[in-house]
């Protein structure tokens, strides 16, 4: 499989704590673990020409895995929409933490995804409401994540396809930590763990959800088109 890695990489450069974590960058330490499984793995960041999402990359990539938090309003809408349509024309996405406030996500779901946040150190358990589905293969009843950002409802996203994990937090507040989403012909899972300045990419149980939701995203058996042509998924219409 074909996997591009996209991070701002921006808190890595400006935050020492961040910088400590992870000091090659969240999308080399995704990266190195993909990487371990056999695909072949890429990586962009925002501060690379075209964010490093040239036509070239977008359309050799199987699996695109995204990160983002403090510069949203810096993707390029030109980029952002480059990207929905390789997910409508097949692309697997899978969207983490932040990057629910990404363009790309917010265009896709067609909602605010808005939530609530804090940031304290929270002791997260995110339950496995779904032990039937792929994603949730070599897990256990829930993940235990010993600090983490807190994100609470209400999440303004569509109802999921799937929902998957269920997350509780000290504080007292539960969240969608986990769902599926298809559109198009494309497969985007939404991922919640991975504040910038916790270790959440280095846990084993975290990597494997990443891991199995890559798997899961990929659409390589799926036709390139549903009606036996090669005209475009937008301009079909229904028969």
């Amino acid at each position: 499989m074909n996997i591009t890695v996209w991070n701002e990489f921006r808190h890595e450069k400006e935050n020492q704590v961040v910088t400590d974590i992870y000091p090659e960058g969240i999308h080399s330490a995704i990266a190195e673990f993909l990487e371990g499984d056999g695909h072949v793995v890429k990586t962009a960041t925002l501060d690379e020409e075209e964010h490093g999402l040239t036509d070239e990359v977008l359309e050799n990539t199987d699996v695109l895995v995204w990160w983002g938090h403090k510069a949203h309003d810096e993707v390029q809408e030109e980029i952002a929409e480059k990207v929905k349509q390789r997910v409508l024309d097949g692309m697997g996405l899978v969207v983490l933490h932040s990057a629910h406030f990404s363009k790309v996500f917010k265009k896709l779901m067609g909602t605010s995804c808005d939530l609530k946040w804090r940031e304290a150190d929270d002791r997260e358990r995110m339950w496995v409401v779904d032990p039937t589905h792929p994603i949730t293969e070599g897990l256990g009843e829930y993940i235990e994540i010993e600090k983490e950002e807190m994100y609470g409802e209400h999440f303004d996203i569509p109802t999921p396809e799937e929902l998957i994990f269920v997350s509780w937090f000290e504080g007292g507040e539960v969240f969608r930590s986990g769902a599926t989403f298809k559109r198009g012909r494309g497969k985007i899972f939404y991922f919640r763990p991975g504040h910038e300045t916790y270790p959440t990419y280095y846990n084993k149980e975290v990597q494997q959800v990443i891991r199995n939701g890559v798997k899961w995203a990929d659409n390589g058996g799926t036709p390139k088109n549903v009606y036996g042509n090669s005209q475009p998924l937008e301009n079909i219409s229904e028969k």
